[in-house]
């Protein structure tokens, strides 16, 4: 059971979580074409599929964690350091996503729609890929965990 919990954990992370950092990554080059060249209707559209595939992949990411917990659970694991220290960071990069890097997408896309006021000086696509550097920088540093396992058998 083991084996195929953490089978589904893996390849929910990688199914919903990739996605994710590569749309969310996308994002901000592409904002910055749609603000470079307003009646650019393709950026607009391809800033729209982006923040969709954010939005979704992230609903689809509580995948991830669930069956994260099943197989720590299933490994005896859940007091050790390294995982707590992973959830913690996940929770983080769950936040970043919801509370900071959606929200910008959501006024980006109204500000680029025309329907809002030019961008606020705080949401400017380098701080948009600020924040989503950030979000992906998380998730790398929680990959690095899950695989090194600190005091694991097959840990470094």
């Amino acid at each position: 059971m083991t084996k195929f919990l953490l089978s589904v954990h893996v390849l929910a992370a990688i199914i919903a979580i990739g996605p994710v950092t590569v749309a969310a990554s996308m994002f901000p080059a592409t904002l910055r074409r749609a603000l470079g060249d307003p009646g650019d209707s393709d950026a607009r559209t391809t800033l729209r599929t982006l923040h969709r595939i954010c939005r979704i992949y992230a609903g689809i990411g509580i995948a991830v964690p669930v069956f994260g917990f099943a197989t720590a659970s299933s490994l005896g694991v859940l007091g050790h350091t390294w995982l707590i220290i992973a959830i913690l960071l996940t929770a983080t990069a769950a936040a970043v996503l919801a509370l900071l890097i959606l929200p910008a997408q959501d006024r980006a896309l109204a500000a680029t729609a025309g329907s809002a006021s030019p961008l606020p000086s705080a949401l400017t696509p380098g701080r948009l890929a600020m924040l989503t550097g950030i979000f992906n920088l998380l998730w790398a540093t929680v990959t690095v965990l899950m695989i090194i396992r600190p005091g694991s058998t097959t840990g470094a």
